[in-house]
């Protein structure tokens, strides 16, 4: 079995010299055996055929998804546990290894082994797939650990464009011809922008993580609730006001949010393993109160939102694939244009007890890579407890700006919750 890349997963994979890599830590109550552990990620394997894929290229060069006919275990590295924050270490760690991906899987596993509580991290280079689709073979995972013989189904894989866009679509002289003209558009436009000699220098990465407990992240969500705006907006909100307030002049007022796909291309199901993701940028009205701003900025998303389309999104970017060089280039040399990305995976449903041990958390994903600003902000929550994950680059952020920006979007959290409790 095998695939092309699609453009997405091109430009996240770049030359191979440089990782883009994501990393899921959490935490377990157990006991294991290696071969316990081997034998869960060999089912999640089984499952799903891009979990074995190696990377090879065609004699275009253009890369392409393998699976081998003897299936590469997924790599386990085992470290002793000395400290409850040692994974947020070897997070960093295996942000910065690169994935031999013509001899080996675009996985790995990390098992910070302590005596009744391990750390464990799945790793995996992002053109592989999204959050959500790791969330998916984190739940299978498992699973399998817990039984060995646990049904955790098998992948019907996506092989390509068509099996996201439905085929009157696909097929639709207007749609392609459309989506053509946009591409031909943007590759030209991506020529002449002007971008630096080189890209920024990154320097130092750092992982700040914080939680919010679970009275307060309940108190969060009935807020939201009061003022009819998601989580997310509120969020959003706060981040933006954070970076007024941190950066000042220096700030963009502008913030990346990653919308998932599989809310508006049905083909795509939970459990598939797919990178392609769809995009809005985020701002705020300086002129307005908090609280204004919060309605003012969920219509704005919503009316965003509505108009994403991923099947005219994927022709377009399908259509520009000799297009890849500049806008890589674009996306390394180009000037910052907004403060941070900001992703919110919402409530993580993996059940929290099994027979043979339990999930005491799973912390927020991280993700670093070499396209641009690295300034990236990851929350989610389980059981009941908002977590927060804020990564960066010291040449793009610098470390005391990002904890003051963590300071400040806490700040304005319990600001906002003190004033809901005396109105």
């Amino acid at each position: 079995m095998k695939r092309r890349l699609l453009f997405g997963e091109r430009m996240l994979l770049g030359d191979g010299t440089e990782p883009f890599n994501a990393v899921i830590p959490f935490r377990l109550r157990g006991t294991f055996t290696l071969k316990e552990i081997q034998q869960a990620l060999a089912r999640i394997q089984n499952k799903h055929p891009w979990l074995r894929a190696l990377i090879s290229h065609d004699e275009k060069n253009i890369p392409w998804f393998n699976v081998p006919e003897k299936t590469v275990s997924i790599p386990v590295r085992i470290v002793t546990r000395q400290s409850e924050d040692q994974w947020q270490e070897e997070s960093r760690k295996e942000w910065n290894t690169i994935f031999n991906y013509e001899k080996l899987p675009l996985i790995r596993f990390v098992w910070i082994k302590g005596e009744n509580v391990s750390d464990m991290l799945f790793a995996f280079h992002h053109c592989l797939c999204d959050g959500g689709s790791a969330m998916a073979f984190l739940k299978e995972f498992l699973m399998a650990l817990d039984n060995p013989a646990a049904d955790i189904g098998i992948e019907n894989p996506i092989l390509g464009i068509e099996d996201v866009v439905p085929a009157h679509i696909l097929n639709s002289r207007r749609q392609k011809l459309k989506a053509r003209f946009i591409g031909r558009l943007a590759s030209t436009a991506i020529k002449w922008i002007p971008t630096g000699k080189k890209a920024v220098e990154r320097q130092s990465d750092y992982l700040i993580h914080w939680k919010l407990d679970e009275a307060v992240s309940k108190e969060l969500i009935a807020y939201c609730k009061s003022q009819g705006v998601t989580v997310n907006t509120f969020l959003s909100a706060a981040v933006l006001q954070a970076f007024k307030k941190v950066r000042a002049e220096k700030s963009f007022n502008k913030v990346s949010c990653p919308v998932d796909i599989r809310r508006f291309a049905g083909q795509i199901k939970e459990d598939h393993i797919f990178a392609f993701g769809l995009m809005i940028v985020v701002s705020s009205d300086e002129n307005l109160s908090f609280e204004d701003n919060l309605r003012v900025m969920q219509k704005a998303v919503e009316k965003k939102t509505s108009k994403l389309n991923p099947y005219i999104t994927m022709m377009v970017m399908e259509s520009g694939h000799d297009a890849l060089s500049n806008f890589t280039r674009l996306l390394k040399n180009g000037k910052s244009s907004n403060d941070c990305m900001f992703s919110n995976l919402g409530r993580i449903q993996i059940p929290h007890e099994y027979k043979e041990f339990t999930v005491d958390t799973i912390f927020s994903p991280s993700v670093i890579g070499p396209l641009g600003n690295t300034t990236t902000m990851v929350t989610s929550t389980y059981r009941g407890e908002m977590d927060f994950s804020f990564m960066g680059s010291e040449g793009y952020l610098p470390y005391t700006d990002a904890l003051a920006v963590r300071e400040e979007v806490m700040r304005i959290i319990h600001s906002q919750l003190k004033q809901m409790a005396v109105s």
